[in-house]
């Protein structure tokens, strides 16, 4: 398998709650998260997702997106993703996941028949102003089994 690359999302998350509930092996939680942003590359698109992602124990998040990519040129195209965010030693987090699309517009149609990988990272704003949330979106290319 290799991967071809897609686009690239960054979004901010302008809207969340959470909860987290303790026990006696450690605290977990929710949240719900809205998230608005821009697509770049062979998908220029305004993003715009809702998340519900659970925090285990360790503190790594289980991300379960659902939203839409409204292309500039017009098309609608939903999209689904899920994964794993975990912390690393600097404190932020990187995101890996898988990605697939629906749409009805003929001229990304393809994509509804392709699963895609999620690669990314949680970054702090160089004005501490909050985090922004930078990933890409790659086609996942069947080669065939060594």
């Amino acid at each position: 398998m290799r991967l071809d690359p897609i686009y690239t999302v960054t979004f901010t998350t302008p809207e969340a709650w959470s909860v987290e509930f303790g026990g006696d092996a450690g605290i977990e939680g929710r949240s719900f998260l809205l998230a608005e942003g821009r697509s770049s590359g062979r998908l220029s698109a305004r993003y715009r997702a809702a998340n519900f992602p659970r925090k285990r124990v360790d503190a790594a998040l289980v991300p379960e997106f659902r939203g839409v990519l409204e292309t500039d040129d017009g098309a609608t195209i939903l999209f689904e993703w899920q994964g794993l965010a975990v912390l690393t030693d600097t404190g932020m987090r990187r995101l890996l996941g898988s990605l697939v699309h629906t749409t009805d517009d003929d001229r990304y149609a393809w994509l509804n028949d392709r699963v895609c990988a999620v690669e990314g990272e949680v970054r702090a704003r160089a004005d501490g102003s909050g985090f922004d949330v930078v990933f890409e979106v790659s086609e996942m290319i069947w080669e065939g089994v060594a």
